[in-house]
């Protein structure tokens, strides 16, 4: 890939990520490029890679080759600079390393936006500059301590060999599902030392919170805090989903009107259809994406190619019949292609 349209293809990745957070780092950018997948982030922040480089689709050259790009974009956008520290979610608490090499600076960059308030800026460094929550591992196979050779339900990283709880002085904290947010967040205020618990998922190939290690006594304070104003809670919850229903009818309006506008052939009832269905709250779909729901152009020709493809076409027959779904793509290429014409004009 040549450096223009790697400096194309990297601004436009910060450009999504800046107008979705009011600010942009390196791993917006090699996650936006795809290089990375968030699994492979969260396995190095667990502190269970020596550098994030190992885990990327590119070399260290192309990476640093990207720092670099986006620090000559920001800084072209005006954006403010802020060195931000990245240590593991291991015990070790040690710095993470990004490559292999030295000049690690440019990686730990967080550019802000200029527009940013005085506070919600203090705010942002704040939190980024915060260490990780300590995390445990709820292994899926047999594996064994490198201290005391034992084994047990979960273990933690220290130097990028596993520990069990014991060895690692948490076997006196208590497992805390997830499912209740309010007592989960009031257990890990009252618990001076907790952990997340997190367990891989095979079929979506990431790790998935599985819920917290905390003392027992922060957990019984928590839950008389929980008893305490549960009906007010749950009020709250009822107007929160209103308001989430209210948001998510806005955003698809919002969506049907910028598919009528890209595709002005497409019909009202289509758009909104399409609208509908690919920014439904939960789904995974294309519309639930952050390039969506920026109205991201190529999101929004994705969430329509998405519609074309299985009520225009017979791609679903293929798949029916046996036809590998990368083939059957490519049988109805043209057919998409004619619609999405038939759409633009």
């Amino acid at each position: 890939m040549s450096k223009p349209n790697l400096a194309r293809r990297v601004a436009e990745a910060a450009e999504l990520a800046l107008t979705r957070n009011k600010y942009v780092t390196f791993l917006d950018v090699v996650t936006g490029l795809r290089w990375l997948h968030s699994r492979h982030v969260d396995t190095w922040r667990q502190g269970r890679a020596a550098t994030l480089a190992e885990l990327a689709a590119v070399d260290e050259d192309r990476l640093v080759t990207t720092a670099a790009l986006l620090g000559d974009w920001a800084r072209g956008k005006g954006l403010r600079p802020v060195e931000t520290p990245y240590v593991s979610g291991g015990r070790d608490r040690r710095p993470l390393r990004f490559t292999g090499g030295g000049g690690q600076e440019a990686f730990r960059v967080h550019w802000l936006s200029p527009d940013l308030s005085e506070a919600r800026a203090r705010q942002l460094t704040e939190r980024q500059s915060k260490a990780p929550d300590l995390v445990v591992v709820a292994p899926l196979e047999a594996w064994t301590c490198a201290s005391c050779r034992d084994t047990g339900p979960y273990l933690i990283m220290e130097d990028d060999r596993p520990y069990c709880l014991t060895c690692a002085d948490l076997d006196h904290l208590a497992f805390l599902p997830s499912g209740d947010a309010a007592l989960s967040r009031r257990a890990k205020q009252e618990s001076r030392l907790s952990a997340v618990v997190v367990r891989y998922n095979r079929r979506r190939k990431v790790y998935q919170r599985a819920g917290l290690l905390v003392e027992d006594d922060a957990l019984a304070r928590a839950e008389e805090r929980c008893l305490a104003d549960e009906e007010v809670r749950l009020r709250r919850r009822e107007r929160d989903a209103v308001r989430r229903a209210e948001q998510d009818v806005d955003f698809q309006a919002r969506m049907a009107t910028e598919i009528a506008r890209l595709f002005p052939g497409c019909p009202p009832a289509r758009a909104r259809e399409i609208a509908e269905h690919a920014g439904l709250r939960g789904s995974g779909r294309v519309g639930r994406t952050a390039a969506a729901k920026v109205l991201d152009e190529n999101a929004i020709t994705l969430a329509v190619i998405a519609s074309v493809r299985h009520r225009d076409t017979d791609y679903d027959e293929l798949l029916m019949s046996g036809v590998p779904r990368m083939e059957a793509r490519d049988r109805i290429r043209a057919a998409i292609d004619r619609k999405l014409e038939e759409f633009r004009t």
